[in-house]
């Protein structure tokens, strides 16, 4: 008789305390390389999410006094310690969310980069200063911190998108409220004790774990000023109504349909390689990867598909600590299945399958793998080609012109990255200029800019303003104060009442 396997208990994290939580509610967490349930993970109820919010609103008032230079001083601490344990975090990360250590490691790198541009908040949040704009009045402005401020972070990135959405809003002087997606506790949980033992005060972080309902409270209530969202653009569209409705500032990041043109002067050897890590890294589960293979032309199409389907076949998925692995597993099994329903529909519309993942290669065939799939004669009008698909299963869609390219692009609901591969500046230029994508590349498989420069897609992509790196990042966690002031000389004792505008 098999034994009784015992599984964690992950629970939030609460003004710098680990709480279980008094809810019956919970879900599972899986080691999506075996399949294997390895946690259980309770869901915050609205009365804890409340406290938490009133202990975060006590320790915001604090930190957000604090000076700045003692502020940053504990991000020079998170940042050394997040390099420090980067091979622990790496493994956690690959546990709970399936990718290679190696792509873990590469995440974390990213998100490194967004602390580097936090610990520069004092030069990005000075203010503005003019003397005497009239009548001996001097006007100033001050950039404060908004209170309590929440980030609700996806499953595909556990340690990135949270630093990326909430290292600057600590910074400038806010309490987070991080809520993960409840497939990933463990990374929040591990930042979490990086920022304690960075001397982060208690409060000023907080994650707690939960689902709709969970969210549900905090985007509600009434002392959380900030929303960061990164998910689906479903969702995405659901956050932003429902925050800016109750008078929230929100940035709510949604899903993509990454296009990558493919001119006929371009170096086709480059292309195929730079396609292939970017169509098919982390099993196909990010928001910026290729989607699209967009071909100019019949010769290129027919050259670019013959080289492109050996690269695909030899492609390996396997466990996140097998070092001989391209990608690993999907994060459950219902994103499995809902990309294996993908590649059937697109078969019935009409697609023809170039390469075939649809039963993988792999040892353990309890995790959650699927192989790199790959399909051409898909049409604009297919729903493959519509909707995303966050799994290894990308698509063919040739064109005659870069006219065309550029059109079909800019008509798709989706825009949140697209690049060109060309030899001709004059094309890259008139590409760049004209598409209507937030994040576009030139040569560059994934344009994901560097943490110092702003993140965001357009139309469906992105609701909001905000940014998710970037300056950008600093002036959504903080609100603009605008002083006038003028001090009389003792000797002044004019007295008069003026009744017109107030003019320089």
């Amino acid at each position: 008789m098999m034994g009784t396997v015992t599984l964690d208990v992950v629970n939030h994290y609460i003004n710098g305390q680990h709480f279980k939580g008094e809810n019956d509610r919970f879900g599972y967490v899986y080691n999506p390389s075996t399949g294997q349930k390895i946690a259980t993970v309770p869901y915050a109820t609205a009365e804890e999410v409340d406290e938490t919010v009133n202990l975060a609103k006590q320790a915001a008032k604090k930190w957000g006094k604090t000076s700045v230079g003692k502020r940053i001083q504990v991000l020079f601490k998170f940042r050394q310690l997040l390099v420090e344990h980067t091979e622990e975090l790496a493994r956690l990360i690959g546990k709970e969310n399936g990718k290679t250590i190696s792509d873990a490691k590469g995440e974390i790198s990213r998100g490194i980069e967004s602390v580097d541009l936090a610990i520069g908040a004092p030069h990005i949040i000075k203010g503005e200063h003019s003397v005497n704009v009239g009548g001996e009045i001097n006007a100033y402005s001050m950039n404060q911190p908004l209170g309590v401020v929440t980030c609700i972070a996806p499953f595909n990135f556990p340690v990135m998108i949270p630093l990326a959405m909430s290292t600057m809003a600590v910074a400038v002087g806010n309490a987070m409220i991080l809520k993960p997606s409840e497939k990933v506790p463990y990374s929040a949980l591990f930042l979490s004790k990086l920022w304690e033992e960075a001397g982060l005060p208690n409060g000023v972080w907080n994650v707690v774990n939960g689902d709709k309902d969970t969210v549900d409270a905090i985007i509600t209530h009434k002392d959380v000023k900030a929303i960061s969202f990164v998910g689906s653009s479903k969702v995405a569209k659901i956050i932003y109504e429902t925050g800016t409705k109750h008078h929230k500032r929100v940035a709510a990041y949604g899903g993509g349909k990454n296009h990558m043109v493919i001119m006929p002067d371009a170096d086709i050897d480059k292309v195929v390689d730079s396609f292939v890590g970017a169509a098919y890294g982390s099993a196909g589960q990010r928001c910026m990867s290729i989607s699209v293979a967009m071909p100019v032309g019949q010769k290129t199409a027919a050259l670019f598909t013959e080289k492109l389907k050996s690269k695909v076949e030899a492609l390996k998925a396997g466990a996140y600590d097998d070092e001989s692995a391209d990608f690993g597993a999907l994060i459950s099994e219902d994103a499995k299945q809902a990309t294996l329903r993908a590649i059937d529909e697109a078969v019935k519309e009409g697609a023809h399958i170039v390469v075939d993942g649809r039963n993988p290669k792999v040892e353990n065939k309890a995790g959650f793998y699927l192989d790199a799939t790959l399909l051409d004669h898909v049409t604009p009008d297919m729903k493959m080609y519509k909707e995303e698909v966050f799994g290894p299963a990308r698509i063919i869609v040739p064109v005659e012109s870069l006219d065309e390219s550029i059109s079909l692009i800019n008509d798709h609901q989706l825009g949140n990255g697209v690049t060109i591969f060309t030899n001709n500046g004059g094309d890259a230029r008139k590409f760049t200029q004209e598409i209507e994508v937030g994040m576009t590349g030139v040569n560059v498989p994934v344009p994901i800019p560097v943490g110092y420069h702003n993140f965001g897609g357009w139309k469906d992509s992105r609701f909001g303003e905000g940014q998710m790196f970037g300056p950008d990042t600093a002036r959504f966690f903080t609100k603009t104060k605008t002083v006038s002031e003028r001090w009389f000389d003792r000797e002044d004792t004019t007295n008069e009442t003026n009744f017109d505008f107030p003019s320089s």
